[in-house]
């Protein structure tokens, strides 16, 4: 198993850490070593994709001027982590603690992790 890196993103120039895992992860897909940060992939990961992902476009439309500063709803603050099940890079809504296990949209899925879409109550 191969340790931990330090690569320096060519967008921002920030060091971030390459793990274990990450490449792993990586050499199992054939993908070359990131050249970005987590934080400026996902935004330009964000900007190629034009907003018509599920996520950047949930309550963005119209908050502009609405009498709402930047407390309105719109778009959440996601933090890069590591999915515990997987090792794919997965953003996620909360910084993680690293104390308990973080899953990817795929992986949470299939863990049944999501109870709200189901369309059946619990009665």
């Amino acid at each position: 198993m191969s340790a931990d890196t330090t690569l320096t993103c060519r967008e921002c120039g920030q060091d971030f850490t390459f793990t274990s895992g990450e490449q792993d992860f990586y050499a199992s897909r054939g993908f070359s070593e990131p050249s970005r940060c987590p934080d400026c992939r996902a935004a330009r990961k964000a900007q190629r994709d034009g907003g018509s992902s599920s996520y950047s476009s949930y309550g963005s439309s119209s908050s502009y001027g609405g009498g709402y500063s930047s407390g309105g709803r719109g778009q959440r603050e996601m933090f890069s982590a590591t999915c515990s099940s997987c090792g794919k890079e997965a953003q996620v809504p909360f910084q993680p603690s690293g104390d308990k296990p973080v899953y990817c949209s795929d992986c949470f899925q299939q863990r049944g992790g999501n109870s709200r879409s189901g369309g059946r109550s619990r009665y």
